[in-house]
């Protein structure tokens, strides 16, 4: 006996509901439509008459076994486009460290933080007095080789002197050559030049240190260009290849794209984040970027062409996406698998043929099998 008082309270609620629904929320129409209320509604004014019928019109509703209106269009064909984005690390296209070949007590700097230099320029001396001291020890002894290599000479035109004596005055001037030469460059270790142009970063040590080859005394960066150092996926690690264009763009400054080039790939996919690593070369000829600054990294890559279809088409089931199409002007619903998405379509992978049109409006009213008038598209 309960049961009959709840189908009465159910009956009254979907009696008060239903032209609320049909006065109210136009996406009910269709399906009151095709139940066969839509009219009964509209007689009796719930519905205005006008409303009705370009709901009915509008969202591709059909009066019973009238064909289904819709809107529909060929599917576009576009190239397929695999826009790639890395975070990469900047380094000078060249930078070295500097430091003394020998150990001593520091006792000039000629240049400054931040100071541009060219190569060869003198960066700093050591106190070199018992280098140039030595210098001239084994410019001594050179000498005195050299005198007796001489008076050895003069003696074999006499034949006062054995072939031994002349092969030790020999042995002796080479030793006392290299000798010199071995002072001389003790010597120059004492200077520290630069081995390449660039500018000149923080320098620790002070004038009066005792430094060793161990310590540094400052680092020179060419930057002139830069190297950006990037990760990439796996995917497309047999696309990317020496000479490929990517557009650099400083996390600091995120409107300040600038053109590069792919100068080096690795030969191997790392294990571990499945990325491969890649360098970049971009051009800094104002000066206005820095080492060790961050890039977004921006490479695309063009594929195949494929149809795109509007994304109002794109329809989703329990077997994943799908779209209506209409073939002899029937309905037919088509899986496709989707590729790429942009702001105004959607790239897709689908069994479409010349002539198939892809709705985008009216779906709702659409069966397998089924009848559809085209309606125009909206202006």
């Amino acid at each position: 006996m309960k049961l009959v008082p709840q189908l009465v309270a159910i009956a009254v609620i979907v009696a008060i509901a239903t032209p609320l629904a049909a006065r109210f929320v136009p996406g009910t129409r269709p399906w009151l439509d095709q139940a066969g209320l839509l009219d009964p509604l509209t007689a009796l004014g719930v519905v205005p008459a006008d409303v009705a019928v370009g709901s009915a019109a509008s969202q591709g509703g059909s009066r019973p076994g009238g064909a289904a209106q819709v809107i529909a269009a060929e599917a576009e064909r576009r190239v397929l486009s695999n826009m790639i984005d890395a975070i990469g690390s900047a380094r000078g296209v060249q930078s070295v460290n500097l430091s003394f070949g020998v150990t001593g007590r520091l006792t000039a700097l000629h240049v400054a933080p931040g100071q541009p230099v060219a190569a060869g320029d003198v960066v700093a001396e050591l106190d070199a007095e018992g280098a140039r001291l030595a210098v001239e020890r084994a410019g001594l002894v050179l000498a005195d080789a050299q005198r007796t290599i001489d008076r050895l000479s003069q003696l074999a035109q006499s034949g006062t002197t054995t072939s031994m004596q002349r092969q030790d005055a020999e042995l002796a001037l080479r030793t006392a050559d290299l000798g010199l030469q071995s002072a001389q460059r003790d010597l120059e270790d004492h200077r520290l030049t630069a081995p390449i142009a660039g500018y000149v970063g923080l320098i620790e040590p002070q004038i009066g240190d005792l430094v060793t080859p161990t310590t540094t005394i400052t680092r020179i960066e060419d930057r002139s260009n830069l190297i950006v150092d990037f990760r990439v996926p796996e995917r497309i690690a047999a696309q990317v290849a020496p000479g490929a264009v990517v557009r650099a763009t400083p996390i600091s400054t995120p409107g300040h794209a600038i053109a590069g080039q792919v100068i080096a790939v690795d030969n191997r996919v790392d294990e571990s984040s499945r990325t491969l690593r890649v360098q970049a070369r971009i051009a800094n000829t104002d000066d206005l970027l820095r080492a060790g600054m961050a890039f977004r990294i921006t490479m695309e890559f063009t594929g195949a062409e494929v149809p795109a279809v509007s994304p109002l088409a794109i329809q989703w089931g329990n077997d994943g996406a799908f779209v209506w199409i209409v073939r002899a002007m029937k309905a037919s619903r088509m899986p496709i698998r989707i590729l790429q998405r942009n702001a105004d379509a959607v790239l897709i992978e689908a069994d479409l043929q010349a002539g198939d049109l892809v709705v985008t409006e009216g779906v709702q009213a659409l069966r397998p099998g089924a009848e559809v008038s085209l309606a125009p598209p909206r202006s």
